[in-house]
């Protein structure tokens, strides 16, 4: 196999667990640290080392693997005199996490002045990505950081250098806007079939192939039509995600209407609904209410 890693993740949510244990599986040495440990277990219980700090998971890694909430989360760790310790030149801090591109660019040249080198690689795939090893990962920084990681990415997916850094970051709010938007047209698609009496599942399978086809109209159509909102992305963090997208295109000069608009239809889903940690394609509630359905 490809050069064998000693790793430390930081942050064993949704994602993390199965892209720790895809790492595990292709043969990397791995720590992990959480800040509840219970959600580290399902990774411990298969091998991998369990730390009782963010610094001690570092202390012997090559390569920092941080997956957490927002940038805010990730910056944090700096403030950690102790992991300030272990942060030694020729180390690799890969951040996985979706933040905002500013948060990677300052995170890096941080680092840079410490000799130890950065990327910010988010991804796109959800938990059914992260369980297959085949998330979309997006990698900014120098690319011979990224050839150094290639065996790193290739246990969890397919990764493309995009950019230098930041570039990671800027390219998965793209995604999301995507995603976010494509969720919303997709709502009214279904509900539109739905109400006017056709079978949704079989329109979705008339579409496949079409223009109007993806992965959204087939896995989170299904999702609408049979009322599954159990978490894969969370609506919380879709909204952050479309703040940060809203943010970076306010400093463009750029006014981003669809984008908005869905902003604000999650918005009212996550404060007035309840829907914060229920599925992003959960947005077909907000939806359903809006057109006095019972949901």
């Amino acid at each position: 196999m490809a050069q064998k890693r000693n790793i430390a993740l930081i942050g064993t949510g949704l994602m993390g667990v199965p892209m720790s244990l895809n790492l595990m599986a292709a043969g990397h040495d791995l720590t992990v640290w959480n800040r509840t440990q219970s959600r580290a277990a399902p990774v411990v219980d298969k091998g991998a080392r369990w730390a009782e700090s963010a610094a001690l998971a570092l202390a012997k890694a090559d390569v920092l693997i941080t997956m957490l909430s927002d940038g805010f989360a990730v910056l944090a760790l700096l403030e950690d005199a102790e992991f300030l310790a272990q942060l030694t030149p020729g180390k690799i801090w890969l951040d996985m996490s979706s933040t905002k591109p500013e948060h990677a660019r300052t995170l890096s040249s941080r680092l840079s002045s410490m000799g130890v080198a950065f990327m910010d690689a988010p991804v796109s795939g959800g938990t059914k990505g992260a369980q297959a090893a085949t998330l979309a990962i997006m990698a900014g920084g120098s690319a011979d950081t990224f050839d150094v990681l290639r065996p790193v990415f290739d246990a969890m997916g397919r990764a493309v250098h995009v950019g230098p850094v930041g570039s990671g970051q800027l390219a998965k709010l793209a995604n999301q806007t995507i995603v976010a938007v494509t969720i919303s047209a997709v709502a009214e698609a279904m509900l539109l079939i739905e109400q006017g009496g056709a079978d949704p599942a079989a329109v979705r399978d008339a579409l496949k192939g079409g223009f109007a086809d993806s992965v959204i109209l087939q896995q989170h159509g299904a999702r609408m039509s049979a009322g599954d909102f159990a978490p894969g992305g969370l609506s919380k963090f879709q909204r952050k995600d479309l703040d940060n997208t809203l943010a970076e295109a306010a400093a463009l000069g750029l006014e981003l209407p669809s984008t908005q608009a869905v902003r604000d239809r999650f918005d009212h889903f996550i404060e007035h609904m309840g829907g914060a940690d229920l599925d992003h394609s959960g947005l077909y509630l907000e939806l359903k209410a809006r057109n006095g359905m019972p949901s």
